[in-house]
């Protein structure tokens, strides 16, 4: 079946999702159009002599989704695929994910459009500079806080705290971004703060008993596709915790093992080769295998748009846990929860990124520095927190169904009838739900 994988509208049938479990219905007409449309859009052409002499032009993006409960905040990409439309939907998720985490900031993406597998370290640097000078006071400390993402890393964000930090002399720039260098005000354990927050978020889901057969990571056979950041940290801290890594997968293929493949081997033989196809012990398959084979915990941790009506028949995990932004489509949703498989969303699992910018943040504004024990502990406290919101408002969304049927009948006379909701709505329904409540309480200026 044909399915729409733009973006931008997947993020508006999750938030067309959650809107009928939202208290207040009856008000939200007007309400939830202010609350799905992004505040501003910023798109910059950024001439950049490459190091041929000659000049490229280069299309940059930032958007700012919500400012309601904080600053802006989210990733910068590099990648071909960046859009307006991409950047709006992983801005919209951003302000979702820091509603979720209940940390004070609304949601915001950034991206160039460009190949940085083909840019040199000076070709990447010279955009990075042009496209923070062409945002100008569209990003700041207490406005709009940029931080890594596809593609980029501590060595981009330290070119962009430095060409802000040029811009506006004499003022504290430290906190215009997060992910930086340790010896400029980043944080201990940022690098690993996304996967290290997947691994919390399934460790507090398996604790509660909420998965038949299976209550601990310990013997768990893991699957990740995506070998970048996140994947590759989190073959390793799960591998410490007593998983078995079956398979992992980069944009050339699929390494496979299903007794297990050697983790370090594996990260020795991507640093070596460029890819993880071809280590040790493993077989080769295509870039999506990881997808499907037999595991007990599947991560996805690539891009959007990875499991989609084509292929969740073939998925054979009983639980998915998100570590990349929108990798599962709605259909496909629907195809997963029918055949009795948990995933565990985005903006829930994926978290720790932004919750460790946030620390690092907080850092930077009162010009101190924090223990690893101390980013880790806090973080686990923050991931534990959500997923028992995210449960908790399952539950109570399954046991009021009654309840929810006949209002969104009365509301929406000979609509389809709801169907049970999966963690994607709870999670998605306790985000809007606060964002809805903030919105509320500050309501419209002027």
């Amino acid at each position: 079946m044909a399915e729409d994988l733009n973006p931008h509208a997947i993020a508006r049938t999750q938030f067309d999702n959650a809107l009928p479990y939202v208290d207040s219905l009856v008000g939200w007409k007007g309400m939830a159009e202010w609350l799905f449309a992004p505040e501003k859009i910023v798109t910059v052409t950024l001439p950049v002599v490459m190091d041929d002499g000659l000049v490229r032009t280069f299309q940059g993006y930032r958007v700012i989704h919500s400012t309601g409960r904080g600053p802006g905040k989210g990733g910068i990409r590099f990648h071909p695929s960046v859009d307006e439309d991409e950047v709006k939907a992983l801005a919209t998720w951003m302000t979702w994910k820091c509603a979720l985490a209940d940390i004070p900031f609304g949601g915001a993406k950034g991206g160039v459009t460009c190949d940085a597998a083909k840019l040199s370290l000076e070709e990447r640097r010279r955009i990075t500079r042009r496209f923070i000078a062409a945002l100008g006071d569209n990003i700041g400390p207490h406005t709009d806080v940029p931080a890594p993402d596809m593609y980029t890393d501590a060595q981009t964000m330290a070119w962009i705290y430095d060409t802000y930090s040029m811009m506006h002399r004499g003022t504290n720039s430290l906190p215009v971004v997060t992910g930086k260098p340790l010896d400029l005000g980043g944080i201990v354990g940022r690098s690993t703060a996304t996967a290290r927050g997947v691994f919390f978020c399934t460790e507090r889901f398996l604790a509660s008993g909420r998965l038949p057969k299976r209550s601990t990571i310990d013997g768990a056979r893991v699957a990740i596709q995506g070998f970048g950041n996140a994947g590759r940290h989190a073959a390793t801290i799960y591998r410490d915790a007593g998983a078995v890594i079956v398979a992992v997968s980069d944009t050339r293929g699929s390494a496979l093992a299903p007794q297990g493949l050697d983790v370090d081997a594996v990260c020795a033989h991507k640093d070596a080769s460029g890819s993880v196809v071809g280590a040790p012990g493993t077989t080769k398959g295509d870039p999506r295998a990881a997808l499907e084979v037999e595991c007990d915990l599947l991560i996805p941790a690539a891009m959007e748009n990875q499991i989609t009506l084509e292929n969740a028949a073939r998925i054979k995990a009983p639980l998915v846990a998100e570590a990349a932004n929108g990798p599962t489509t709605p259909g496909a949703d629907v195809v997963l929860a029918e055949r009795g498989i948990t995933v565990l969303p985005d903006i829930l699992a994926n978290a720790g990124g932004v919750i460790v910018s946030y620390f690092e943040w907080v850092q930077n504004l009162q010009n101190e520095q924090w223990e690893a024990d101390h980013v880790d502990e806090s973080l686990r406290k923050h991931i534990y927190r959500s997923t028992d919101a995210v449960v908790a408002k399952r539950d109570e969304m399954i046991a009021g169904m009654p309840t929810y049927q006949a209002r969104w009948q009365e509301m929406r006379p000979g609509a389809t009838p709801l169907r049970n909701p999966d963690y994607r709505i709870a999670a998605a329904v306790v985000a809007v739900g606060r964002t809805k409540a903030t919105a509320e309480a500050r309501g419209v200026w002027p």
